[in-house]
């Protein structure tokens, strides 16, 4: 029970804290691409919309980093023991994200923040793409730790029985990670496009600052078009990768239990589940399963009930299995959602090739709606990446069970728990009122002449991200 409930309390930190990260990704690249609009041809329109979305920005990075904090913490007090077992392999990835991308993208977020009436025009500029690159190169090394886990690489066992990383370049060339960080990228590119295409669309309904959120609309359309195509690429690619190193993964994803070839997939089914073998499968895809775990027409999928007997065989008794409900519907949701966010950029592409994207309602009151499926999406892509590795914390090396803090009780994390919870609640309620608040008050007019008057000596605008924030 004490290790659930640790799964519980570090499940919960991470997914929320996971609702923030590709937001600040994907809003930091789309901040700096209207930056160097603005640069390039010196519109004060360009400026203004910088600073509006740059604010939001600041404000989904004050909360973002505030959540992640726990969980450093929550390694060593609830899971000390894979603490101490991966530590050896950790410890440099980590060490390169806290002294290397979170300094770089701290630093000049705060050089970006303060320096609109200090710094040259060109190095301003540079600075808020320094923190898009910083917070890339975060998510880049974090995910190399957990690649690691996914698919240990680059390793060897010590006497003590615990591995000691001796080929670092192991962990940067790793399948799961190189397709892994990629797809990661992506989805924050989608999810901050779909952040700002509907704070746009709320705008162009109502017929505010239309010249302005145009442009913004069209930014993020296109962006979001050819990440969320190579998106589903990558998403198929993944898969394989998948299949390969955790075909457990790929097989609950299917609730598919016993072999297969050529193998279907199924729209939906009925029923399913770790007690269920035989759910009732509606539209059956043939050979879709094949193409999306092999990347061939007719490609073999070997089922749940092979791979227990495997396991058992090479790590003894034990269930292999991980929760099938849970990898079938994450997957779902992922690849349904992304269809429909995929339609919608088409949409959005067309639209805005024929010039009429501001004035098409119907496209406006979806695009505002269809923000929330990037956080489904990356909600469903984390239970299907780590809830499809159980009942290992380490793929092959260390189960879950094994490795929480035995000197923690229950009552010691219950207490945690729902003062996270509650503390959470209060964050993603304040994140949100501040983002809607900000969003709302529209842009800032009274830098117009004066961004007009800018040199390149200065950031060539007043004002900036200061008095975005409290104006």
């Amino acid at each position: 029970m004490t290790n659930d409930l640790a799964r519980w309390q570090f499940a919960t930190t991470s997914i929320y804290h996971f609702l923030f990260v590709p937001v600040t990704i994907g809003l930091a690249f789309l901040v700096a691409l209207l930056q160097t609009a603005w640069y390039r041809n010196g519109r004060p329109e360009y400026r203004r919309v910088t600073r509006f979305f740059g604010t939001l920005l600041l404000i989904n990075v004050a909360v973002g980093v505030v959540t992640g904090l726990v969980q450093e913490f929550e390694f060593g007090m609830n899971w000390s023991q894979y603490s101490r077992f991966v530590g050896d392999v950790f410890g440099a990835p980590l060490a390169m994200e806290g002294l290397a991308a979170f300094f770089l993208e701290s630093t000049f977020l705060g050089l970006w923040l303060f320096g609109w009436d200090r710094l040259p025009k060109r190095v301003h500029l540079a600075c808020i793409w320094m923190v898009a690159v910083g917070s890339m190169l975060s998510a880049l090394f974090i995910l190399a730790a957990n690649s690691w886990m996914q698919h240990p690489v680059g390793y060897t066992m010590s006497k003590q029985g615990v591995p000691q990383l001796n080929n670092i370049w192991a962990l940067f060339t790793n399948p799961t990670f190189l397709w892994g960080y990629v797809h990661v990228i992506l989805a924050s590119l989608v999810t901050g496009s779909l952040v700002m295409l509907a704070v746009s669309a709320w705008y162009l309904r109502k017929g505010r600052e239309v010249s302005s959120f145009h442009r913004t609309a069209s930014v993020a359309v296109l962006v979001l078009l050819p990440a969320i195509l190579i998106q589903m690429f990558v998403g198929n690619k993944l898969g394989e990768i998948e299949a390969k190193y955790q075909p457990a993964k790929i097989a609950a994803a299917e609730a598919q239990w016993n072999n297969c070839q050529p193998c279907s997939f199924s729209v939906v089914q009925i029923g399913g589940g770790n007690n269920d073998q035989t759910p009732t499968q509606i539209i059956e895809i043939p050979h879709l399963l094949s193409i999306l775990a092999t990347g061939t027409w007719g490609g073999a999928v070997e089922g749940l009930n092979e791979l227990q007997k495997q396991d058992q065989k090479q790590y003894g008794p034990g269930n292999y299995i991980p929760d099938v409900f849970i990898q079938y519907w994450s997957m779902r949701v992922m690849a349904y959602l992304g269809s429909l966010i995929a339609l919608l950029a088409l949409w959005g592409g067309w639209l805005l090739h024929r010039g009429t994207l501001d004035r098409s309602k119907w496209f406006l009151r979806c695009a505002l709606w269809a923000v929330v499926t990037p956080f489904l999406m990356n909600t469903a892509g984390w239970l299907l990446t780590e809830s499809g590795r159980q009942p290992w914390i380490v793929q092959g090396l260390m189960k879950t069970v094994n490795a929480n803090s035995p000197s923690v009780t229950q009552t010691d994390i219950w207490i945690s728990l729902i003062v996270f919870v509650l503390i959470y609640i209060a964050l993603g309620a304040a994140d949100v009122v501040l983002m809607l608040r900000y969003a709302k008050r529209g842009l800032d007019h009274e830098d117009i002449t004066r961004g007009e008057s800018g040199s390149e000596s200065g950031a060539g605008a007043g004002g900036g991200a200061v008095p975005a924030l409290t104006y």
